[in-house]
């Protein structure tokens, strides 16, 4: 029979795997009886674990939430995959870099040396946008129990940028939504909620967010259009209402080799037409936009289409040889 310390361990293990378990399955996993199963169950409750009896024809055990934080065990996979989410908290902009730091200082405290020293050589350094605001963690919370809870959410939505005077207009009226998600796009936080004062779905930085409290009654959830959360956040911020498409997108040739423009053409199909030409299908927010894309690539280019792409080339025209020339707008 495994030492009484060995046995605590591998039985807490397989407590954490699942929710419940038979305490027949638990003793022959160990390789010891129900009774020494028990003993071992008071033992971790001791430690702090808060571990239930699961009633039934069985009879079992399951590992709950207690009231404090009790040590944890980690295997080896789980220690490092904790490390390096740890080291990466600082993109995350969710404001915990200094709690996540500590964290990581903890666990690397406890850890054997021989994980110690594969931390100690995995050093991530997460680069992130030097001006996306940080959520802050607190309000991200009350954001998340809005949604897990289905209640309706009032909050007030500060300005993108602090006004350089006080007008003294009048308050800006809080905003009323049905929070439904929680997503990260570009660094930042954004919750998407349906608008009850505009009827509508929009997104909000949580960044600009101050909750009121209360919060308001609970509400059905709505199905959000488009096939995922995903899809619908791309779409919003590529100027679609519907789908995750560009709501602009042409097609040109470049006289340029396909292996010189794949690699800058982002989500664009690149398509080889020869050793130096090739086949270019691209999408933007608006046409100008497009054609100014298109546009930095260093090669002569032929458009395919759509017209609506031709005539944005011919705007822009227009537009760089006045300001090559100096010539002001007419």
């Amino acid at each position: 029979m495994p030492k009484t310390s060995t046995r605590l361990l591998a039985l807490l293990s397989l407590l954490q795997a699942r929710r419940d378990w038979p305490g027949a399955l638990l003793a022959e996993r160990l390789a010891v009886s129900p009774r020494t199963v028990r003993r071992d169950v008071d033992r971790l409750r001791e430690l702090g674990y808060p571990i239930a009896a699961v009633k039934g024809p069985d009879g079992g055990y399951r590992l709950g939430a207690g009231t404090h934080l009790p040590p944890l065990l980690f295997d080896d996979e789980q220690a490092v995959a904790l490390a390096v989410a740890l080291q990466s908290a600082s993109a995350s902009g969710a404001g915990i870099e200094e709690a996540a730091a500590r964290a990581l200082h903890t666990v690397r405290q406890v850890m054997p040396s021989r994980l110690r020293h594969r931390i100690d050589t995995l050093q991530v350094v997460a680069a992130e946008r030097p001006a996306a605001p940080r959520a802050d963690s607190g309000v991200l919370m009350a954001l998340a129990a809005a949604i897990h809870a289905h209640q309706v959410l009032r909050f007030d939505y500060r300005p993108a940028s602090p006004p350089e005077a006080d007008h003294g207009g009048p308050p800006t009226p809080p905003r009323r939504v049905q929070p439904h998600h929680l997503v990260t796009w570009g660094g930042r936080w954004y919750l998407v909620a349906w608008d009850l004062d505009r009827d509508d779905w929009r997104t909000f930085r949580a960044d600009r967010i101050v909750p009121r409290s209360p919060t308001g009654p609970a509400f059905a959830p709505r199905t959000l259009p488009g096939e995922s959360v995903a899809a619908f956040v791309t779409s919003r911020f590529r100027g679609s209402s519907s789908t995750g498409d560009w709501p602009c997108r042409g097609e040109v040739i470049l006289d340029l080799p396909a292996a010189g423009v794949a690699p800058f053409a982002g989500d664009g199909i690149v398509e080889a037409l020869g050793p130096d030409r090739c086949r270019l299908t691209l999408g933007s927010w608006s046409w100008p936009g497009l054609a100014a894309a298109i546009g930095r690539f260093d090669a002569d280019i032929e458009v395919v289409g759509p017209a609506e792409l031709k005539t944005a080339f011919a705007d822009l025209a227009r537009r760089y040889s006045r300001a090559a020339s100096g010539c002001a707008p007419g």
